[in-house]
């Protein structure tokens, strides 16, 4: 088991807490009671437990002590959480809807810090030390680049949906926590409006590692989501002294967003790693927003990895065959809006049409299933998309954008190959529902395959099922449930193409490196209960859990013909909304079934930093060949 340092200092403090509250505790005992001629009415009402916690960590940062510095240092105890009113289930839809193509006279930027400051109340200042310092070390987002962002210009007529997509945009973007748009109604006319934009960032330099001192194997990670201010993202990792083929493994990254107010975002990306070397570079503008019109990318890539060949009864280790080709990927993609007679009222419905090429070309093949190739895929699509704010979701309290719709595509392509040449088709349906009372459901179906000499041939079918609840609150705790049923069934697939169950794959925590399959089934619980408590800004969330997988291994087998594999178990997560860290997650699971030849524990304590669970856009994407995997 390999534990981050940040766990061991976030641990640490814990103690530090504990000890502090029930020293407080103590001392207070300590005080003699006065006697008064007249007593004091009792309470009837118990204090919350938080509220004592609270109140002790205030007592004792009043006193004159070195403890009371420290924690006045670095606790604020006077500011509530940010409440929105109306958040639960606010429809992004017609909240400017009055304001519909009035000119834009002004256009009031404010960039804010990332600690000591609040969106919802400009007066708020960084009190303490730690802000403080943070924020000097920090580089705060230049205007311009949140002028770029905005879908409205100065001295240009207001489009429908464009206040609340720029603000939603604006949300969505790596290195801003939260963005809101205001109309000033105080200046406002019948044909024009001032508007202000309020952006407040994030801590963008970030970093995480691990260290184990009986093997001396470790890892080091850094990223920058917001390089010298102007929106650029830099990041690399390095392992070392690993047990594996090669003792160490690097990647990086480079991004540059919105090139030229364009929204054309250009990656390039390297990865040295035992199992997987890429290098790659790709310009792409997605459809972002509803109004967006065009759409596409290009780039290539230089990919080697080592592919699992499928393993036989008496494998004890991992059996690989290497594969490495060039790719050269082209696609663009046009959105037609319906025609609308009412002037104030935008369509959200899309027609989108879109063409891809890709080239392959292998240098080394790992069997005769692969052939050079050219594939040349048509789709089309119609799309409706529609946001919510919520919280606490993904995020430990910050805004979160819900999306909402339908999305519906079918694909038609042909690949010519050195070998042989054949069709593709396939069909995508996807819904969500949202409701402050009921909560999110989302559903997708899936299906594509090649054809050649009329058979139907790497098929594949994939259904999806998420569903969260409202959020149930006493006090303030939060509790939320989340269930997500998954279903990929291969459809004469090739031999080398498998399945696993491992971690977001299947059951979260679950390590095989043999069991594989072509057809999976997966259903996995979560309940999050979000605790008041939280240090240094880092809030603290419970969880449990409880996942289900089923895998078989044939063309016409069935997954649910034997016992199913599961994972139970619980775990701790912390968060901090203003820094760029990911998630930090403590885990236990218990796996009362392991695979046959293989040998590890039933119970297993982890370090994850991974999303299990994501939102699905209702955006269209490139077409493309679903991945199965």
């Amino acid at each position: 088991m390999v534990l981050s340092p940040v766990f061991f200092l976030r641990f640490a403090m814990a103690c530090l807490v504990g000890i502090l509250l029930f020293v407080g505790k103590a001392q207070a005992q300590e005080v003699p009671t006065r006697k008064d001629s007249v007593a004091a009415p009792t309470d009837t009402i118990k204090q919350k437990f938080d509220e004592r916690v609270m109140s002790n960590l205030r007592e004792i940062s009043e006193r004159k002590t070195i403890m009371g510095k420290m924690l006045k240092a670095i606790l604020v105890f006077d500011r509530r959480d940010e409440e929105v009113l109306g958040l639960d289930a606010e429809l992004i839809q017609r909240e400017y809807e009055r304001h519909n193509y009035k000119v834009v006279r002004r256009v009031n930027i404010m960039t804010l810090d990332a600690l000591g400051y609040s969106i919802h109340d400009t007066t708020r200042v960084p009190r303490n030390f730690m802000e403080k310092a943070g924020n000097s070390l920090h580089v705060k987002t230049r205007r311009h680049l949140v002028r770029n962002k905005l879908l409205f210009r100065r001295m240009e007529p207001l489009e429908p949906l464009a206040l609340v997509e720029s603000e939603r945009l604006l949300r969505q973007t790596d290195y801003l926590l939260d963005a809101r748009i205001i109309v000033d109604e105080r200046t406002t006319t019948e044909d024009s409006v001032d508007v202000l934009v309020i952006t407040k960032d994030i801590f963008s330099l970030g970093g995480s590692g691990s260290y184990s001192p009986p093997s001396g194997m470790g890892r080091v990670a850094l990223r920058e989501l917001n390089f010298l201010g102007l929106g650029h993202q830099v990041r690399g990792s390095y392992r070392f002294n690993m047990n594996a083929p090669r003792p160490w493994e690097t990647t990086a990254g480079y991004t540059v967003e919105n090139i030229g107010n364009t929204y054309i975002t250009a990656d390039i990306n390297y990865y040295d790693q035992n199992f997987y070397k890429e290098r790659s570079a790709f310009l792409r503008r997605d459809f972002f927003a509803t109004n967006t019109r065009y759409a596409g990318a290009v780039g290539a890539s230089k990919i080697d990895e080592q592919l699992l060949l499928p393993p036989v009864p008496e494998d004890t280790i991992q059996r690989f065959a290497e594969i490495g080709y060039h790719r050269q990927d082209l696609w663009l993609g046009r959105s037609f809006k319906f025609k609308s007679y009412n002037l104030g009222f935008e369509p959200r419905g899309r027609l989108i049409t879109a063409l891809r090429v890709i080239n392959t070309n292998f240098y080394t093949k790992p069997t005769e299933n692969f052939q050079d190739n050219t594939l040349g895929i048509a789709s089309v699509g119609y799309s409706v998309r529609r946001y919510y704010k919520d919280r606490y979701l993904y995020g430990f309290g910050r805004t979160e954008d819900v999306p909402a719709g339908t999305l519906v595509s079918a694909s038609y392509g042909y690949e010519r190959g050195d070998v042989f040449n054949r069709r593709y088709a396939g069909l995508d349906l996807s819904f969500a529902r949202y409701n402050k009372d009921f909560g999110y459901l989302y559903g997708r179906a899936g299906y594509g395959s090649f054809i050649r000499n009329g058979n139907w041939e790497q098929g594949m079918l994939e259904l999806e099922s998420l569903y969260f609840t409202r959020l149930y609150e006493n006090g303030n705790w939060k509790l939320r449930h989340f269930i997500l049923g998954r279903s990929t069934i291969g459809i004469n697939r090739n031999p080398e193409e498998l399945l696993s169950i491992n971690n977001e794959e299947g059951l979260r925590g679950f390590r095989s490196g043999l069991l594989r399959g072509n057809r999976r089934v997966v259903i996995n619980y979560e309940a999050n209960l979000y605790t008041p408590f939280k240090l240094f800004g880092f809030r603290l969330a419970t969880l449990v859990f409880a996942d289900v997988a089923w895998l078989s291994y044939g063309n016409s087998s069935s997954p649910f013909r034997s016992t199913p594999y599961r994972g139970f178990g619980a775990g701790i997560r912390f968060r901090n909304e203003y820094l760029s860290f990911s998630t930090i997650q403590i885990l236990v699971g218990y796996y009362p079934k392991i695979p046959n030849n293989e040998n590890f524990n039933n119970l297993r304590i982890y370090e994850s930093s991974r999303p299990y669970y994501d939102f699905e856009d209702f955006r269209f994407t490139q077409p493309g060949i679903a991945e199965f995997r």
